[in-house]
């Protein structure tokens, strides 16, 4: 282990470990720094991920993790506690004890998942509570499912699902009345509206069975869709100056940066869901992607400047 390399990426999940293959393939020294916490391990496989659909995600890194050592790059099982940049680079500190240095960072630590404060949705995550169609509708299809109403976007989530399923029911539960035409919509397409707020989750033998209302009511369900509040994990960067923008159809909460993924901050890239909130897998990894060849280009540029400079004193000096 080095204690000085030309990347360091913070975050060991797809959008990290594809990043780090892509640098370590272009000969940079990396760093991936790894908290071990990834947001999709509840989830029994990864879809939509072309040649590696349904793959289990403790595999997929694995698999990455092999990948970026089969090309030099190291990594660490760690979180990073402290960030700070100096007039050489960052200085990276590590759970561990140690510090590292880094030309430039690769920040990928994805994002939390702020759950519906109902008993039972954070046991059942990722399983049949769920929240994208396009990850796991195929699995639950023509299955029960109801939709757990907390935002405005939840009729519309209903509607979606019902692409699925023909059997869904959309649970009112804090969000709005629907107005006339979401109701005309609901009607048209067969979702039927409960109202009441719901106080619980059945569960039968690990298995999601029906919703318990306020008033003792139980809806017969078999999976659960709810809207989750996306939040960017920013923890021990704020001293770079990495602060993070509110996305306003979700209320979450994410870093921006411009189309490399380059932050305000020069010398930080962003990447997978820390950025981007709606990515997934595979749409994180191809970010990351995005981000380390922006990242060796700028190293690229930064060393034929030293290059040059260093031509420059030797003519001089020979002169």
């Amino acid at each position: 282990m080095s204690d000085n390399y030309d990347v360091v990426v913070i975050g060991g999940g797809a959008a990290g470990l594809e990043g780090a293959l892509m640098l370590a393939r272009a000969r940079r020294t990396v760093l991936v720094i790894d908290a071990g916490d990834p947001r999709n391990a509840p989830a029994s496989g990864v879809h939509g991920f072309l040649s590696r659909d349904g793959i289990a995600p403790a595999e997929l890194t694995a698999t990455g993790r092999d990948e970026v050592r089969r090309y030099g790059g190291q990594l660490v099982a760690g979180t990073v506690t402290d960030a700070r940049r100096d007039a050489d680079g960052f200085t990276v500190a590590i759970s561990d004890g140690r510090e590292v240095r880094a030309r430039r960072l690769l920040v990928t630590t994805g994002l939390v998942d702020e759950l519906p404060a109902v008993p039972g949705i954070r046991e059942r995550w990722g399983r049949d509570v769920l929240h994208c169609p396009y990850c796991h509708g195929w699995e639950i299809g023509d299955r029960p499912v109801g939709v757990l109403a907390t935002g405005p976007m939840s009729v519309h989530q209903a509607l979606m699902f019902r692409q699925w399923t023909d059997d869904v029911v959309l649970f009112r539960h804090t969000a709005p009345e629907p107005s006339g035409a979401e109701l005309e919509q609901l009607e048209a397409r067969g979702i039927r509206v409960v109202e009441g707020t719901v106080d619980s989750l059945l569960v039968t033998d690990d298995r999601l069975t029906g919703l318990r209302l306020a008033d003792g009511t139980v809806v017969a369900r078999e999976a659960l869709v709810v809207a989750p509040r996306f939040v960017a994990r920013t923890d021990a960067l704020t001293s770079l100056g990495l602060d993070t923008e509110l996305e306003p159809m979700s209320g979450g909460r994410y870093i921006p940066a411009d189309w490399s993924g380059l932050t305000k901050v020069p010398g930080v890239w962003v990447a997978g869901n820390v950025t981007d909130i709606r990515a997934q897998v595979l749409g994180a990894a191809a970010g990351a992607a995005l981000a380390a060849v922006a990242v060796n280009n700028d190293l690229i540029a930064e060393d034929t400047n030293v290059a040059v400079t260093e031509l420059r004193a030797r003519q001089q000096k020979g002169a």
